[in-house]
């Protein structure tokens, strides 16, 4: 322990494609989606997290909302490490402090990155006075999140769908044993909403709405016991050009998801297909987790477990399932030291 460690904080943060969230003093203090409104003239950022998210699709020429990240990683270098400052600057316990302190900060990855996208994220968390920054993959996170432990020569299946990717991984002994990582996840399903509304109704809808059908009405099979009611869309009529308003159901929506959701469950059948036998054995026994906020499709438990002849549970609060097991490894960084990469 030096002289220096009571100005350094700890800090644990999920840097996802959709929603970022941060842990500090095991709270988590920031829940906010990874949007940037940016003035167009001078290059300022007016906005991030929820009041750019409301500013998103109702913009002016001059004013440009962006998503630094994509499919995960970072995209607009410069966006997302405005993005990362302004949201510690946001930490309670932080704003009161004279300094700025130096923190030591693991951060979540997905597990499909390359070395360049790992220093990407590397390099905005150091400028933003990051002294020490060590990285894991997401599965893991999730996995410890969720309550299992990893350090067991016991095979465990996390599938995470997040807002970016699909991160479907077979972990034992605190290692990942096979993974894959797909680019269809929650923005894939809205864009199919949006596609779906476009053929099926002549209705051109934003990304806010398509969102909001996603998770109102969202679901993954058309045979639901207790199905949401329908939803009453607004948008506009592609052929008269006029503002419209339509009725949808939860099957069509299933309907609309059908394809991405398949290739989901392809990737999983891949992966179960790569994994060791003894481990397939256990994961017969302990059923596969579902992650991320793509896992509270109504009825993708379902499908999976029927598609795997596996159970499939869903993580209690799936949305913070990975913020929680970094926070849970930035307590434990000398345990958990093997699975960190600095």
């Amino acid at each position: 322990m030096g002289f220096f460690d009571f100005m350094t904080e700890d800090i644990a943060m999920d840097l996802g494609t959709a929603n970022t969230l941060i842990i500090h003093n095991g709270k988590v203090v920031v829940d906010s989606p990874s949007i940037v409104a940016r003035d167009r003239v001078s290059g300022k950022i007016i906005a991030v997290g929820k009041e750019a998210s409301l500013m998103q699709g109702k913009t002016h020429d001059n004013i440009k909302t962006i998503r630094p990240l994509k499919d995960g990683v970072i995209a607009d270098f410069d966006a997302s490490e405005k993005m990362i400052n302004l949201f510690i600057k946001s930490i309670p316990a932080l704003k009161k402090k004279i300094f700025t302190p130096a923190l030591r900060m693991v951060v979540c990855i997905p597990s499909g990155i390359t070395e360049v996208e790992m220093r990407a994220v590397k390099e905005s968390c150091e400028r933003v006075n990051g002294k020490e920054v060590y990285l894991i993959h997401e599965p893991m996170a999730a996995a410890i999140g969720i309550g299992v432990d990893i350090m067991q020569p016991k095979g465990n299946m996390i599938v995470d769908i997040g807002g970016g990717t699909t991160e479907i991984a077979v972990l034992a002994l605190g290692g990942i044993v096979c993974d894959k990582s797909v680019k269809i996840a929650g923005d894939v399903f809205t864009n199919d909403i949006i596609y779906y509304m476009r053929t099926q109704h002549n209705l051109f809808v934003g990304e806010g709405t398509a969102e909001k059908i996603k998770i109102e009405i969202g679901a993954a099979i058309e045979d639901l016991e207790q199905g949401p009611e329908d939803l009453m869309v607004q948008g506009r009529d592609l052929l008269t050009g006029k503002p419209k308003q339509v009725n949808v159901s939860y099957r069509e929506i299933a309907k609309a998801l059908d394809k991405s959701i398949q290739r989901i469950e392809d990737a999983v059948m891949e992966t179960l297909s790569q994994t060791p036998p003894e481990l397939a054995a256990d994961i017969y026994n302990t059923g596969i987790y579902l992650a991320g906020g793509g896992s509270m499709l109504r009825g993708l438990d379902k499908r999976i477990s029927q598609k795997t002849d596996l159970p499939v549970y869903i993580a209690e609060d799936p949305l913070r399932a990975v913020v929680r097991g970094t926070g849970v490894v930035l307590k434990h960084v000398e345990k958990y030291k093997s699975i960190l990469i600095k």
